[in-house]
């Protein structure tokens, strides 16, 4: 996955997109449903004043959730910022 971020005053939000690597929209459709997912259970490790985008790739289906949520937390924790 992929995570673009940007410092704002607003409140964090994410957006979340995914390649069309991944062919068959139901299957980007599980894709986008998973990265958002592991997105709320990782999102206090995220800056409190950030846009971000979470953009998946194939491994985001094969990946178990645990994987994809650890390597998610890691990429937010690596954005410098204050947390709440």
């Amino acid at each position: 996955m992929i995570v673009l971020w940007r410092a704002t005053e607003e409140p964090r939000r994410a957006g979340f997109a995914v390649s069309r690597q991944i062919r068959g929209s139901v299957q980007r459709n599980r894709a986008r449903r998973r990265l958002r997912e592991a997105y709320r259970a990782m999102r206090s490790a995220a800056p409190t004043h950030a846009a971000l985008v979470i953009i998946g790739r194939p491994a985001a289906l094969r990946q178990p959730f645990a994987v994809l949520a650890g390597e998610l937390h890691d990429a937010l924790t690596a954005i410098p910022g204050p947390r709440s």
